[in-house]
């Protein structure tokens, strides 16, 4: 598993959007020129926990807009059900496919390993979230073993105004 520090530069990805495009965050990053980007990793579209998370995370998506955060979610899942998923919440913000891992793992985010009666191990990525500046630097991390005691959508814009007012007061300095 990788160890992201703080400061350090995320990897650039490319994976397949639930509307059939392929996100390259590089590309992204370019677009987004003065934005910070919320990288959310949830379990998948089977999950109650992630859902109600996820909806949380759209509905106070024009906070973390005037923030100059953009906001994507990932998951270990294919296009077809995540799909459905964003289509029946709602959701607007990007939300991507890492079937393979590929991305979660170069994240160092935890994963679980359940029997389901169908289809023998199913292998997924826990809820992580990673928030990276406009240069692609990591400055905050938060990383889960289990659906349970993740941060709200409202703390995680706290952490953003926290980290915003830091690095003006860093900047004044200098």
């Amino acid at each position: 598993m990788s160890e992201l520090r703080l400061g350090d530069r995320v990897p650039n990805f490319i994976l397949p959007t639930v509307t059939g495009e392929q996100f390259l965050l590089e590309s992204h990053q370019e677009v987004h020129k003065d934005c910070w980007h919320m990288i959310v990793f949830f379990r998948g579209s089977w999950s109650p926990e992630c859902i109600r998370f996820l909806n949380q995370m759209e509905d106070q998506l024009s906070e973390f807009t005037s923030e100059h955060v953009t906001v994507l979610g990932i998951a270990a899942e294919n296009l077809a059900e995540l799909s459905r998923m964003t289509e029946k919440e709602n959701l607007t913000f990007p939300v991507l496919s890492d079937e393979f891992l590929s991305i979660i793992e170069a994240f160092g985010v935890f994963t679980e390993h359940a029997t389901t009666s169908k289809e023998g191990v199913s292998t997924f990525g826990e809820p992580a979230f990673f928030l990276i500046n406009h240069r692609g630097e990591l400055l905050y991390q938060q990383k889960q073993t289990g659906p349970f005691g993740r941060a709200c959508a409202e703390d995680l814009l706290k952490t953003i105004r926290h980290l915003k007012s830091q690095q003006q007061t860093k900047d004044s300095a200098s």
